[in-house]
């Protein structure tokens, strides 16, 4: 009785820590309905994440307020149905929003050093909910660091190698990429953000770093703008990015204070982790 009752606080203890499925309850050899219930729910809110129409007049509203010009662009994936049997339309864009691109590029006298994207990838809540409120804190990070970025690129039916073309086209030292995240069923609210040094087509995601699990109930945006922050200074002291580029390899003035954030499943954000 007593190794029951403390298996039981343990299992509390454990399911106290992490939104994943243990210790489920049941009724007979079945789980109890409540979890059925619960399973039901979690997977309609993931569907929902999936579906959700992108407001990206909206998050491009938001960003006028603040003083920020943006572009509208569209992937080669015409809608959702297309884009969600297509990955590889989502990766580049359509034609009228390349020309469009292409009118803002910059020449080498003046060239940005970041081009930011925000795309809805999978999860457009994410974006709605987090990715103005990242912005505000990881701004004043760049410009005190003296970078200058080129308009902000909102992106609609866009998968992450997307920002490859848009870093090209602009002509940018690096691109980084607000993007909603694959929804779990104990999260579909997680936003991702990828960063590749001298993007263009074909690069590969050893190529790229990830911090993911952005959300109030995962790693926060004040953190995920310090460690974009380190992790960028560290790309362009280094001028690469993706597998060679982690916290044991950047110089020491630029490590500190890199810590490692859990992903939605749990697990650590690795370098090179798989786009969407």
């Amino acid at each position: 009785m007593t190794k029951t009752v403390q298996g039981l606080d343990g299992l509390r203890q454990l399911r106290s820590l992490t939104p994943a499925r243990i210790g489920l309850s049941r009724a007979g050899s079945s789980i109890a309905t409540r979890e059925v219930l619960k399973f039901d729910r979690d997977h309609a809110r993931a569907r929902d994440a999936v579906h959700l129409p992108f407001d990206a007049k909206g998050v491009a509203n938001q960003l006028a307020a603040r003083g920020i010009r943006t572009v509208l662009v569209q992937s080669a994936a015409a809608d959702r149905s297309i884009y969600l049997q297509r990955p590889d339309l989502g990766r580049r864009l359509d034609e009228r929003s390349r020309r469009r691109l292409e009118s803002h590029r910059t020449d080498s006298h003046r060239q940005a050093d970041i081009a930011i994207v925000i795309a809805d990838g999978l999860s457009s809540r994410a974006i709605h909910e987090n990715a103005v409120a990242f912005l505000d804190l990881f701004l004043p990070l760049a410009t005190a660091r003296g970078w200058r970025w080129a308009p902000t690129t909102i992106a609609s039916q866009a998968r992450v190698a997307i920002a490859d073309e848009i870093g090209e086209i602009l002509a940018v030292r690096l691109s980084v990429i607000l993007i909603g995240e694959r929804p779990g069923l104990s999260a579909s609210d997680s936003m991702g953000i990828y960063l590749t040094h001298g993007p263009r087509p074909g690069r590969t995601d050893a190529e790229r770093n990830c911090i993911s699990n952005i959300r109030p109930a995962g790693l926060s945006c004040r953190e995920a703008a310090g460690q974009l922050d380190v992790l960028i200074a560290s790309a362009f002291a280094m001028r690469l990015s993706g597998v060679h580029l982690k916290p044991g390899s950047m110089p020491a003035s630029l490590s500190a204070g890199v810590a490692p954030a859990k992903g939605a499943d749990g697990e650590h954000p690795g370098v090179g982790r798989p786009s969407k």
